[in-house]
Order: C-alpha cells, then structure tokens, then sequence
C-alpha cells in the first residue's frame, strides 16, 4: 500500500531541470500557425504537469533523503513494491523513482518499464547545492561522471564493454563511438589504434578501464568528481605500457637510469637481442651500426622517443623517431667519392686544414651555437666590419661584443628552450612544474636578458661605425642602476634554483625527460640546465676583466680610459652590492635555521637588523639558566645572545610550506638577552680543576641585583680568548662604548666556585641523573612553589638593605664563599620569557660579592 500520508505539498509546481517533454507538441502547434506570438495559448491547453518523487523500499527509510527532498520542495510517496506503482500513476505527476540499489530486481523492472530512475547521491547533491533534480532519460545513480564525454577502445569483449558502458551512464557520463575533439577521456584496452595515437597527439587523457569502476565503487560519497587529477592519475595509462624496451649505446649509469624509468612508467626490459622486445632505443650519437638485423615488428627508435613519451605523460609515435642507420649505401658512396686519391689530394688537404683551423678560431669565439630564437632577439643590422689597421683595442671591443652576443645567445636559449615552454598552459598531461618552482629555477632571468640585450645592441652600434674616439665606457655606465637591481636576486638565490632543479629532476620524471630532451638539442650545446643557469652569475667578473683589458689598450688621451675606469668601477660596486646582499640573505636564513633548531624560540629574533655572529657549545656549571652538567649552546647576534639547552626529548618535525621535513628541534630555548644586559665578561684562570671557563655577569632591568652564569666551553675549534674578545666587541658595539677591552675581567676560579674537574665523569653524571628526576619527584608533591629557605634569606637581605649598615670584610668573605655555581639564576625579561624565583635566592649575597666588577 502506498504512503499517501508522506505526500508533501507545495505552493508552486516544481518540474525537472528541462522542458523537452514539451518540445514535440510546442513544435507540432507551431506548424499550423504561421504567426506566433506566444506559447501561452499551448500552456493553456495543456494541463501543468508536477514532478514527483517516488521512494522505493528502503529508500523509504532513508531520513537524509526525506530530509533532502523537503528542502528542494518536491513532493514524494514511498513505495514498497512495483505492484503499488499502477495505484500512483497519474498523468498529473512525472514520476521519479529513487532506488538505493542499482543491480537490483526491483530497479529492473522499473528500467524496462521505461521509468525515470535516479539514485540518492542526486537527491543529495541537489539539496546541498539547491538546485533541481537533473533530467536524465537514462537511470542516473550519482553525477560523478557529469560533463564528461568518453570514448573506447581496444575492447574485444562485447560484455565488458557494455558494462563499463552502462556505468558510465549511470555516473552521468556520455558515450562517443567516434573519437573528436569534444571526447574528454578516452579509455584504453591497448596502446595501438587510431583512436589513441589522436587522443596522444591532442593531449586528451588516456585511462584504464579500471578508472570507471573504482569511481563507481566511490558512488556513495558525496561531491566525489571522477576527473580530479588526483583520483585520474591513479588510473592513467602510463607511456609505456604492453611495451618491452631495451637500450643501445648508453652508459652503464645512463643505462641504469632509463631502466628504472622504464619500470615507474609501466613498461618493462630486457637485454638487446631479445626477441620479446618491442623497442630498441638507440643512442643516436655512439651507435653507428646495429649489431644485428631487427625484425619487422621490433621498434629502432632514437632515445628522444624514450624521454617524449615520458614527458608527454603517453607513448609518443614510433615514426617520428625512427633510427636511421649511418651506413646506408649512399653515404658509403660519397665517402668514397671524398677519400680519392687525386692530383690534388695534397693541396684539398691543405685547404682542409686552413678551413678547420678557421672554424677552431671561430669556435674559441664562440663557443655556443649564435642561433637565437626569432621572439628573443633582433637581427644584426650590418656584418661586423674589420678596419684596414686592426688596433689592440678594436679587438678587445670585438671580444667583449663577442661574448655578449654569446651570453645574449645563451639567455635567449634558457627562456625559449626551458621557460617558456614550462609556464605553457594547456601542457600534454599537465603542468610539469609548478609556477612556484618555476619562478624560483628561472628568478629574474627575463629582466637580465633585457637588460643585456640593450647592452648588445649598443656594442654592436658602436662595433659597426668603430672609431678609437668612441667610450665603451659609456654603455656600461648607463645601465650600471639596472645591473644592480636585476643581478642580485638572481646571483643570491642561485643555490635555491640549483637546489630546485635537482630535487624536481629525482622527483618529477616528466621534468627528467623535459631536461634530457632539451639538453640533447644543438641549441644546447649538450650542456645541463644547471650549466646554463650559472652563466649569469660568471659573467660580470667576466666583463670587468674584458674592461680591464680594453683600459690598459687604450691612450691616455683618449676621453675613454677615465670613462673606462668609471665603468669598471660601477661594476665593481654591483658585485659589492651583489656580495653584500648575498650575505645579508645569508645571515637571514642561519637566523631562520636557528629558530627551526630552538624549540620554543622567540618570535622576535627575526629581525631585519639582526645577523648570527657565532654558535658556541657549552656545559652549564651552576643551576641555572639550567641545571649543572647541561650541555648549552649559545648563539651570539649583533645585539642579544640566545641560551638554549640540549632537549633530552626529541618527538616530532617540521614540514615548510613548500612541503620540505625539517628535522625535529634539537634545543629547547631558555633565555633570549639582550647584550646590553652584560655588564662585566670574567675569564676564569686555567687551573687543573678548572679549564675552558668562562662567566657573564648580568642585570636584568627588572632586577636590581647581578647574576652570574658560569659556563665551559667544549668547542675546540674557537680559543676562549678568541670567543671572549668577540662577545666584548659586541656588547661594547650594543652599548656604545670604544672600550670594548675593560669589559673583560680576568678572575681565579675559587672566587666564585668554579669546578671543571668533574663534568665529564660517569658518577658526576649518574648524580646529575639522580637530582634531576628527584627534583621532578619534589616538584610533583610540592604545596608552594616558593621554597621557605629563599623566602627567608630574600626577608634578610631586605632587613639588611633597610637597616644601611655594610658587612665586615670577614663577612664579605663568607658572602664570597656562599656565591657559589649552585645559585646561578636565569636572567629573566617580562617580553621574552619568566624565570623561577630562584632569582631571589642569595641575589643579595651575589651582588655584594661582586661590587668591586663593576
């Protein structure tokens, strides 16, 4: 029996998203009425039809779908059998029938009955979205294939076929027979037919039949779009699938190399010989004859077919790269004809040696091909005249154009070759790089190739209407504030770009492939990418030499040699810049690194002004900053000193936005101070108990009494005295004194209780052990944070600085005595971090001992 009581009513009709049904009969109308104003005498006629949703079964029981049905505003009935349907037809509703399970007798019957089917994905995705259920005149499940237009081939049976066809439609998608350009996908049992060598050749994605049907396995999750790349490329049909490679003429790490690309792009190899390969991939350069004669089936094809495929994401076409053999009968013929042994042998090898002794000179020139790419370069506008009388100086100014041009060449061949075809849009298999990669390998390459161009064309001006009197000087001098600016963004982040490209090449093999193709092009001239790219960092000191040159061939009188020297002076300023601005990036990233390696380092370290000055290893000799026995390091800045101790815990790491792991923080920090806080810097006298010591004397603003913090230092490759007379130049730099030399105070350990002897013993660190975990046992019982003895000697030394008298010489002994490594205390600073109340203990005693420092 039907559920009439879950009928929803509305205020107004709500009909599928198309009106086609009433197509026919608008059209039909149409015909007998020559003039048409509306359509509206048609509604009239015919009575409003209204969409409704019959829920079969256990879609019934569905709360979401009931739930999602009434915000859309769609009537609907529920429905426990096919027989019940006879009792709900109406020609007032267009029914549509939701059904939990497509495979279903159920949903059979209703498919051959002609009815509309849809699954519940549709009625969800309508709901969220709020739009309309979608018409569909075949069964619709879910919209994950909607918009998406496939095509098939290499199938052979007829019965999978039909199935994935079937899935197909119920996920939203159309069918072609025929492949064109409107197909998105096209799905492939084998890598041969016409059908896939036009999807290769018009970059339309080729995808397994494994594709469709674990989207259909995924039917039931909502938003789920079977064309996400993510989900796409798992089931992509890699370049080398069904084939069997084998390499000729490679070495053996090359070899190795296209071996393993071979396996990650789903092909497979084998010896050369072997009768079960499909391609024989020939290094075109070494192999001049093949060692056996291949079979019509086998493929001898150039390496360039090996990284294409793999760059285009699918197996390119064999005929494009086909091998050709070097000892064809025509060109044994015309080496034939040159060996001959004539009359004139003798004087045609002469000629032969001029020639290449010619083209040798020539190439010492030039030493990259002078073809430029017609969009990055103009034309010469004459040839480069030679005067009667070739002077010292004209041919240094031939050289230096020379090799501008070159440079110019060489710019133009990175941006055309490499650059540009990476930020193509519409890339056969997608981008092969990302624009953030992109930008960081290629920097400000465009603007340096602009600026050198202008260079090039102002030497060639003055090259071709040459005359002694004329400043080379001069062309340098005007675009000294662009080399400044376009050089050192590139020459400081040229470790990031060489860094980049080595990390794509191991990561990405389309890039692999990209770089192994380009680098095999004359254009090239067989070098790296990485060769290229380091040329703009080489060519300044370069010109400076060339200029220095030119300078010692040219007169005194000539206007010239003072212009010269300006030039090369500029220049020498651009690299001074280009080295200063290298080093001020440099020191922002060693900050950089040490907050990465400070767990819970200050914000406010970063600063613009700052700069890491040196890194010292310690072992604390008091209880604080931290407990004695605690290895230490300390990092000196221009302006502050950061102390951080070792972590005995060492549990996560850090992934950078670019996604880079960092290792875990190996610090943990305890106190950022500034250097002005120094007062006094003790060198603690070598003895046999004591070595490598060292103490700062401090005061906190917060504080009015001094602390001592006592340290030795383990590194062996700094002196002390060298570490000392560093931090003193600093802190003098930070409090504006020239005195930097009275700040430090030489004492004898015993002063302040100073030990080394036991630092490093197995029992002096079992002890530290033991302290340490019964100070955590203490601190886990403990009612008051305060112990009674520091609140008792902190209300004497008040009593005590009340009272104004001033302890005997006998006492300030004592005093001396008590002011011990175990009272060391932390410097504490209200923005940077607090410290225990240990601060309070013996402060008083502490700074009595130590008046006569300051």
């Amino acid at each position: 029996m039907a559920d009439n009581s879950a009928l929803t009513s509305t205020t107004g009709s709500t009909s599928l998203a198309d009106s086609s049904i009433f197509d026919s009969k608008v059209a039909e109308t149409s015909k007998d009425n020559l003039f048409i104003g509306s359509t509206s005498c048609v509604e009239e006629e015919m009575p409003q039809i209204e969409t409704r949703v019959i829920l079969v079964q256990e879609a019934g029981k569905q709360e979401e779908l009931i739930k999602a049905l009434k915000e859309i505003k769609v009537p609907f009935v529920k429905m426990e059998s096919v027989e019940e349907f006879k009792s709900l037809d109406s020609p007032e509703f267009e029914n549509v029938f939701i059904v939990m399970d497509f495979q279903d007798s159920v949903f059979n019957e209703l498919y051959k009955a002609d009815c509309r089917v849809i699954g519940p994905p549709v009625v969800l995705n309508c709901a969220e979205n709020g739009e309309p259920l979608p018409f569909s005149c075949r069964p619709l499940y879910c919209t994950s294939m909607m918009n998406l237009v496939l095509c098939f081939t290499g199938f052979r049976k007829k019965e999978e076929l039909v199935r994935l066809v079937t899935l197909v439609h119920h996920m939203g998608g159309v069918i072609r027979k025929d492949f064109n350009s409107k197909v998105t996908h096209l799905v492939a049992n084998c890598t041969q037919g016409e059908k896939f060598r036009v999807a290769v050749s018009l970059g339309t994605p080729i995808m397994k039949p494994e594709w469709i049907y674990k989207a259909w396995e995924r039917r039931n999750e909502q938003d789920f779009c079977a064309s996400v790349d993510d989900f796409r490329n798992e089931f992509k049909v890699p370049p080398f699938q069904d084939c069997i490679l084998s390499f000729l003429g490679f070495s053996d790490e090359e070899k190795t190399n296209m071996e393993e690309m071979t396996k990650m792009q789903g092909g497979n190899y084998l010896p050369v010989g072997d009768e079960r390969c499909t391609h024989l991939i020939v290094e075109e350069n070494i192999v001049k004859e093949l060692p056996f004669e291949p079979s019509k089936k086998l493929y001898v094809v150039k390496q360039e077919w090996f990284w294409g495929s793999i760059q285009m994401d699918a197996r390119a076409g064999e005929t494009m790269y086909l091998y050709e053999k070097a000892n064809t009968p025509e060109l044994k013929k015309s080496v034939s004809l040159l060996s001959l042994n004539t009359p004139n042998s003798n004087r045609k090898r002469r000629r032969l040696k001029e020639t290449l002794a010619q083209l040798s000179r020539e190439a010492d020139l030039s030493p990259f091909p002078p073809q430029t790419p017609k969009s990055c370069t103009k034309s010469s506008k004459n040839s480069t005249p030679i005067p009667s009388k070739q002077s010292a100086r004209w041919q240094v100014a031939k050289e230096l154009y020379q090799t501008e041009s070159n440079y110019v060449n060489i710019l133009a061949t990175i941006i055309q070759l490499f650059q540009v075809p990476l930020e193509e849009e519409g890339q056969r298999g997608g981008p092969i790089l990302a624009q953030e990669e992109i930008k960081t390998i290629f920097g400000s390459i465009p603007d340096i190739f602009d600026v050198h161009t202008k260079i090039k064309d102002d030497l060639e001006d003055l090259i071709v209407n040459w005359d002694e009197s004329k400043s080379i000087g001069d062309i340098f001098l005007k675009y000294s504030k662009d080399l400044v600016k376009i050089y050192p963004p590139f020459v400081n982040f040229f470790e990031m770009s060489k860094e980049t490209i080595i990390k794509c090449e191991k990561q990405k093999p389309r890039f692999h492939a990209f770089l192994k193709i380009n680098q095999a092009k004359p254009e090239c001239g067989r070098q790296s990418l990485v060769e290229l790219l380091i040329r703009p960092v080489q060519r300044l000191p370069s010109v400076a030499l060339l200029l220095n040159d030119l300078k010692k061939h040219t007169s005194e009188e000539n206007p010239d040699k003072s212009t010269l020297e300006k030039a090369i002076g500029s220049l020498k300023e651009v690299m001074t810049h280009i080295n200063e601005d290298k080093r001020k990036t440099e020191a922002q990233k060693q900050i950089f690194d040490v907050v990465y390696e400070v767990d819970g380092c200050p914000a406010n370290l970063l600063s613009s002004h700052r700069s890491l000055v040196q890194r010292v290893e310690t072992i604390s000799l008091g209880e604080h900053p931290c407990d004695r026995g605690e290895q230490v390091t300390l990092f000196l800045f221009n302006d502050c000193l950061e102390i951080a101790r070792k972590r005995h815990k060492v549990i996560g790491t850090f992934r950078s936005p670019h996604g880079q792991t960092r290792p875990p923080a190996s610090l943990k920090h305890i106190h950022l101070m500034p250097l002005s806080q120094i007062k006094k810097v003790l060198d603690i006298r070598e003895t046999e108990d004591c070595h490598n010591a060292f103490a700062l004397l401090v005061r906190p603003p917060t504080e009015q009494a001094n602390v001592l913090l006592s340290f030795q230092m383990t590194s062996e490759e700094l002196p002390k005295e060298n570490w000392l007379k560093m931090l003193c130049r600093h802190v003098a730099n930070t409090i504006c004194k020239a005195d930097a030399e009275n700040l430090i105070y030489t004492a004898d350990p015993e002063s302040f209780e100073v030990n080394t002897k036991d630092m490093d013993s197995t029992l002096s660190r079992a002890s530290r052990a033991i302290k340490k975990t019964s100070k955590k046992v203490t601190r886990a019982f403990s009612f008051s944070k305060t112990p009674k003895r520091a609140l008792r000697r902190a209300l004497m030394a008040s009593q005590s600085s009340a009272e104004g008298r001033s302890p005997s010489s006998n006492e300030k002994h004592v005093m001396s005595r008590l002011a011990s490594t175990s009272s060391l205390a932390g410097i504490p600073s209200p923005s940077l971090v607090s410290l225990p109340a240990f601060f309070e203990r013996r402060s008083h005693t502490l700074s009595r001992s130590t008046t006569h420092l300051i």
